[in-house]
């Protein structure tokens, strides 16, 4: 089924014209397609499901392409960007364009979906700018990180299964909140991963996010540890390139504070707070998605 989503996606790309904007989206980096794999499996592999799926992944594509430039990132899912290659400019227009063809398909579904789904879209920008803002510096607000990953990360996701939802005349607001812990849930298991994992599985430089300015969950915890020389030290070097002594100060600090064990376990329970929500809407294929993004080796 995702083979006819990635078909739909490009039908949507070559509707605007133009083989240079074909040349750039194919070389974007497919990713897990997982809000996709989400409207699927909710709404039971229509021919409607399938086309919601490809103007979902339109929007994160675009999104991502402006991620990228606003992180001056020169890596994506361990390929050049195409800001890296082609410039910001480039990168930004192409975005704009998905934006705008996925927008352009979205209004041919009913009021209610096309709501939901644009409501998000504005939900993941104020979620990046709020990361920007965040940013600038050292953040140790709990409350604030959960709001602006769920603006960010979240809110497409919760949208993708409360409009598949919607799309199936089932229970919208179950599925809804299934997204949104899912969301939620992802993202804190991508912050553990850009600390634990080496870069080649990465596709980008590790604990590339403290670099960026990001002050993620398990840095959080950590800065919760940690004695007043600690904290000093964690924040000398925020922003900074990080030496091998400084890398692994961090790991092992991490490894002492539990902060890695704590953040994978709120992950955990986020994800099994998503499973009661859709525990009697009879859509077993739900729960793989969220075991194998939270039972596994870290």
């Amino acid at each position: 089924m995702l083979d006819r989503v990635e078909s739909c996606m490009e039908s949507i790309v070559e509707e605007v014209g133009s083989e240079y904007v074909e040349k750039l989206y194919k070389e974007l980096p497919k990713g897990k397609r997982l809000r996709a794999k989400l409207v699927l499996k909710v709404a039971d592999n229509s021919e409607e499901a399938v086309k919601l799926a490809a103007i979902i992944e339109l929007i994160h594509a675009a999104s991502l392409l402006h991620d990228d430039v606003i992180d001056d990132a020169d890596m994506r899912r361990g390929v050049a960007s195409i800001n890296a290659v082609y410039g910001d400019k480039s990168a930004i227009m192409l975005g704009d364009i998905l934006y705008s063809k996925a927008y352009f398909k979205l209004v041919e579904f009913k009021e209610d979906i096309a709501k939901i789904i644009s409501n998000a879209v504005a939900l993941l920008s104020l979620g990046e700018l709020n990361d920007v803002r965040l940013s600038q510096n050292f953040s140790p607000d709990e409350d604030e990180y959960f709001e602006m990953i769920y603006q960010k990360t979240a809110s497409l996701i919760e949208a993708s299964a409360k409009s598949a939802a919607v799309l199936s005349g089932l229970d919208a607001d179950k599925f809804a909140l299934y997204g949104k812990n899912l969301g939620l849930a992802f993202q804190i298991i991508d912050d553990v991963l850009d600390i634990v994992q080496d870069a080649q599985k990465l596709g980008k430089p590790a604990l590339n996010d403290f670099k960026e300015g990001k002050t993620t969950l398990p840095y959080i915890y950590l800065y919760e540890t940690l004695d007043e020389e600690g904290r000093e030290r964690l924040l000398s070097l925020y922003k900074k390139d990080l030496s091998q002594k400084d890398v692994k100060w961090i790991k092992e600090s991490m490894q002492k504070s539990g902060s890695i064990e704590r953040s994978i376990d709120r992950a955990k329970e986020l994800g099994y707070e998503a499973l009661k929500a859709i525990e009697d809407q009879n859509r077993d294929s739900l729960k793989g998605i969220i075991k194998d993004m939270i039972e596994r080796d870290f």
